[in-house]
Parts: C-alpha cells; sequence; structure tokens
C-alpha cells in the first residue's frame, strides 16, 4: 500500500502513479530509494535558505525545512543564504510539525568515521584536556575520548584537573567501534618515550660529567631529577655544603637544574646525582682557616642527645661533644646550656678533614676551676658547704658551684660506727667540713668533719677508761663471738663470749639481749687498734677471788684476753684506708 503522506513529504507527484493505484515499476523503485534517505538518523545535505531568530533554516529537500539551533555553529553570524552543511535526521517532523534537525550530531558522526578510518590501536593522538569526569579527563581529538586518571602521567598527580585546557599527547589503547569509544593513555605514551631515551641515555653518559635535568619529585631524603629519560637521585647528602633541614629548601618540582654524575649503575640503572660537587669544597684547607686550639664564633644549628653541632662557616659544622660544654656541671642534654640559633664561642679540639669531622668544646673557652681549687683550698682548709648527694660510703658536699668534695662516712666520727650517710645528714643540710687532700687530675677532693676535733682515743678516752674499772653500759648488738656493749654516746667496746660468764656459753643470747643495761670491768684499752676490752664475768668477781686466781698460779686475767676486743672489726675506717 502506498504511503500518500510520505509521498507528499518527499515531493512526488501523484501523476508518477499508475490511476489504478499501482506504482510503476521504475517509480516504486525511485520511491523506496527515498525512502531510504529520509529515515531518521540519516545525515541529509542540506542548504541555508534564511534564519529564524536564533535558527538557522535548513532545506534538506523535504516538503518542509528544518531549523538547527546557532549554539550548534561555530560561525552562526557568518552563515548566508546558499551555504551547504550537513545535518542528521532526528525526526520528520516534531511537535509544532517542523524537521528536527542536528548539525552537532551530524559534525560528531563525521569526526568518528574520519578518526576510526585513520587511526587505530597503538596510535599517537592528540588533543585538547576540555573537562574531568568521574575516573579520568575527556580529551577533544576531534570527538571526546576517555583518559583515565591513572593513565595520565608516571605519577599520578594530585589533581588531574591541572590538565585541562592543555594539549595532551596519548597512545590509544581500545577502540570500541560499536559503543563509538576510544581509551587513551598519555602515561604508555610517556613510558615509552623515556624507555627509548633511558636507552639512549644511559649509553651516551659518564661519571663525573655534569648534565641538565628537571626535578620531578621531593621526598624526605632528596630529590628525583629527570635527565631526559631516567630518573637521577639527588640525595639530601648531596644538595649542599652547609646544612639542609629538608630538600625543599634547595629545589622544587619543576626547576631546571645542572647536577654532577656522581655514580652510575648499569645494572640497577640508577644515577647518583651531586648539586655542591659543582661547587668547590669548603673543606678545602680547613686546617689554615680553623686552626686547633684556636678560639672561634659558631652558630649552633643543631642539638643531639650527645652533643650540638655548631656550624664555624658556610658548610663548615662541628660538634661540641656534650663532655666538653662544662668543667664542672653535669649535663644531661645540650639544651641545658645552649640553643639553636645562638651565636656562642668554642675552641678547635681537633680536625678530621678527609672526614669532615671538627671537634669543639666550650667548655675550653673558660679557666678550668679545677686548676685553681688546689689555691683556693689546701688541706687544711675550714670550709663550709651544702650537702648535695647522699650515698652508703659518703656524702658529697658543693664547696662551691660545680666542685664537690667527698665526705666519707669513716671520716664523720671518731667513734660513731656509720653505715650510710643518711644517719647523720640530709640533702641541703650545710656542714663544716675540713679539706683534708686533693686529687687535681682526678678532680677530688676529700673532706673530713671528725678531724675538727681531737681524736677522743689520743687522751680523752685513756684518761676516761682504765683498765680494772667497773662501768655501766647498754647491750647494742650480739654476734656470734661476743656482745658490744655502749659505754657512752658514739663510744662500743666488745664483750668477748669467754667474757660473759663463769660457764661455757655456747650462744651469747643466753646471758644477755639487746638494751639490757649491763656492769662491766674494764680489761684493756688499745688506742692504736681504738678497741676496748670488756668482761661481764669478772665485773661479778669479788677481789679475793681475784687475786685467788692470780695467787694459784694463774696469769693476769687481762693477759689471757682474746686478741680479738674493743670495737674489733665494728669500728670505722680511717681515712688512711680509703682509696680516692
Amino acid at each position: 500500500m502506498v504511503d500518500h503522506n510520505l509521498i507528499a513529504d518527499i515531493g512526488l507527484e501523484e501523476a508518477a502513479i499508475d490511476a489504478t493505484g499501482v506504482m510503476d515499476t521504475d517509480m516504486e523503485a525511485l520511491l523506496a530509494t527515498e525512502i531510504q534517505q529520509y529515515r531518521r538518523g540519516k545525515i541529509l545535505t542540506g542548504k541555508i535558505v534564511g534564519k529564524a531568530g536564533d535558527d538557522a533554516v535548513i532545506d534538506v529537500g523535504l516538503k518542509s525545512e528544518g531549523l538547527v539551533n546557532k549554539i550548534e555553529f561555530e560561525n552562526f553570524d557568518e552563515l548566508k543564504n546558499g551555504d551547504e552543511i550537513e545535518v542528521l535526521l532526528e525526526d520528520l517532523e516534531d511537535e509544532s510539525g517542523i524537521i528536527k534537525l542536528s548539525k552537532r550530531k551530524a559534525d560528531r558522526i563525521r569526526g568518528w568515521e574520519r578518526i576510526l578510518d585513520s587511526n587505530k590501536e597503538g596510535d599517537i593522538i592528540e588533543g585538547k584536556a576540555t573537562r574531568k569526569i568521574k575516573g579520568g579527563l575527556l580529551v577533544d581529538i576531534g570527538v571526546p575520548v576517555f583518559l583515565p586518571a591513572s593513565q595520565v602521567d608516571i605519577r599520578r598527580p594530585s589533581d588531574i584537573g591541572i590538565f585541562i585546557g592543555k594539549m595532551v599527547r596519548a597512545e590509544i589503547l581500545k577502540i570500541d567501534e560499536e559503543r563509538r569509544n576510544i581509551v587513551i593513555s598519555r602515561r604508555k605514551l610517556i613510558e615509552r618515550e623515556r624507555a627509548e631515551a633511558k636507552d639512549k641515555l644511559m649509553g651516551s653518559i659518564n661519571e663525573n660529567e655534569t648534565i641538565k635535568g628537571t626535578v620531578t619529585n621531593i621526598a624526605d631524603f632528596g630529590a628525583f631529577v629527570d635527565l631526559g629519560g631516567i630518573d637521577g637521585l639527588l640525595h639530601i647528602t648531596d644538595m649542599s655544603w652547609g646544612r639542609v633541614n629538608h630538600p625543599s629548601e634547595v629545589c622544587k618540582v619543576g626547576d631546571e637544574i645542572e647536577v654532577k654524575i656522581l655514580k652510575i649503575d648499569q645494572e640497577k640503572e640508577k644515577i647518583a646525582l651531586g648539586l655542591k660537587q659543582m661547587e668547590p669544597s669548603p673543606w678545602d684547607g680547613v686546617e689554615d682557616r680553623f686552626p686547633i686550639n684556636e678560639r672561634v664564633s659558631g652558630k649552633v644549628v643543631s642539638l643531639v642527645s650527645y652533643g650540638a653541632f655548631v656550624e664555624l662557616a658556610q658548610g663548615i659544622e662541628g660538634l661540641v661533644h656534650i663532655s666538653e660544654m662544662s668543667w664542672t656541671k653535669r649535663i644531661n642534654h645540650p639544651s641545658e646550656l645552649v640553643n639553636v640559633g645562638e651565636e656562642i664561642e668554642v675552641v678547635v679540639l681537633d680536625i678530621n678533614p678527609e672526614k669532615h669531622e671538627i671537634s669543639l668544646g666550650i667548655k675550653q673557652t673558660e679557666v678550668n676551676p679545677w686548676e685553681l681549687v688546689a689555691e683556693r683550698y689546701p688541706p687544711g682548709t675550714i670550709i663550709e658547704g651544702q650537702v648535695r648527694n647522699l650515698t652508703n660510703y659518703g656524702t658529697f658536699i658543693e664547696i662551691e658551684p660545680g666542685i664537690d668534695g667527698l665526705l666519707h662516712v669513716s671520716d664523720m666520727s671518731w667513734t660513731e660506727k656509720i653505715s650510710h650517710a643518711n644517719e647523720k645528714y640530709k640533702k641541703g643540710d650545710t656542714v663544716e667540713c675540713v679539706v683534708l687532700d686533693i686529687d687535681q687530675n682526678k678532680q677530688r677532693v676529700g673532706l673530713g668533719v671528725k678531724q675538727l676535733t681531737e681524736d677522743p682515743w689520743a687522751t680523752a678516752i685513756p684518761d676516761a677508761y682504765k683498765p680494772g674499772m667497773v662501768v655501766h653500759g647498754t647491750v647494742t648488738k650480739i654476734t656470734n663471738f661476743g656482745v658490744f656493749v655502749e659505754l657512752e654516746e658514739g663510744l662500743e667496746g666488745l664483750l668477748h663470749i669467754s667474757e660473759l660468764s663463769d660457764e661455757k656459753v655456747e650462744d651469747p643470747q643466753d646471758v644477755v639481749k639487746p638494751n639490757d643495761k649491763v656492769d662491766v670491768k674494764i680489761l684493756r684499752v688499745d688506742t692504736s687498734d681504738r678497741k676496748i676490752g670488756l668482761s661481764l664475768k669478772r665485773a661479778k668477781w669479788g677481789d679475793a677471788q681475784e687475786e685467788k686466781g692470780m695467787d694459784s698460779g694463774g696469769s693476769d686475767p687481762r693477759m689471757d684476753l682474746p686478741s680479738r676486743g674493743g670495737m674489733d672489726d665494728h669500728g670505722a675506717m680511717g681515712t688512711d684506708k680509703i682509696e680516692f
């Protein structure tokens, strides 16, 4: 059946049709051709026949004209009647009865056809990045193609939007003709080009040569420099002869710099670069610039647990070890004495030009106070100091700031047995002492308190306690060999186990207990050994009994006393037994 409406649309005359309603064979073929030509989705060639407001009026050979909005033209104002353009037939008529045409869609289809005809996977194309979409960028190469974010660069940038508006060269990864979709990769192209350039570069460069490159990345340990196909590493230690806290202080991404090739590893394809090596080393002739024992000025640039680094000149730093900071103060951390950025004076102690090391000292800028101690405090000098520290063997007393002397427990009392310094003193106490001796080399001063008074063993004790006297005392300590009895404060005598009773005693505690009050007889007073021998049983004897023992041929009981007596090993050592 003939579609008379279609015939009218395509402009055929009814006269071309047989009166019986049967179409001539030639006319039938013509009509089929025309119907095929004007189907939806077909690209037609039309002529500009005028403008209607913001639309161009297009004659495509149908009964009525179509309209194309000016936004689909790049040069709408320059259009003139008779200009031919290609348009896509979207619909024979819209709701208003107007043929619906699109120039933009026609251009896009023609563009795809040209791209597909002239390109294949692996080809290199160039286009402008137009906008950012989910997962990547759209690049206009005549038609929009997709550049995934992972394929933008070798190292994915933080924001791929920086490429929008820029021309992009890339390799075609995949073409989907059915879906009219093309995926491209800038990264793959860069990798291919870099591989070619790398092979060429590795065969042409040598160590100690200078080369230009572009900084591509910054890390904490250094910067990567693109040498034209391969990245070399410019380590932070090779950036400057001076101190560099972070590579960003020296260069930034995109900088073009000239560097020296320090080392080439052909097998691992690694190149070490140097920037500081482009200038003479400041360590050349350093011994002449900073002689040993010379006093110089510098700036503290870094603090570590073991000392402070001081910059003497650009690129030259020395270390002040914590042990070289003070003659007298115990420094736990350099920050107790100096701060970063502070200008200080130091003395050059040692130089190792090969290792680029200089040893410095702060304390050497001052007179060693220990050199003056012997002059200020000769033995016999009475001083007054403050207790700074207490130990089981004595107490340290500050003589002056930074100078401590040791008061040994054996030099605290002539008569008392002192096990720990805290039995006599506490921290912060002010103590009067006498200087006993000075060892300047070991930086030690020996002090004594008991030496401020006369030794009671010289006359006082022998005068007060004579053999044969019966005295009153208190049991203070019981041992397996006897009992210690306190005769007065700080003075003890030994009551040997054999002098406890006339009967044999196995255990002294069978006879006496600690804190018992007892009367004892003095058997002997040994001033040289500082010992007093006592007897409990003899204190109970009458004169007749003791004489009887003497008359019966026995010897003087005092002559038969055991060798152990008096204070025995319970007495404290004297200063003469202390090794400083």
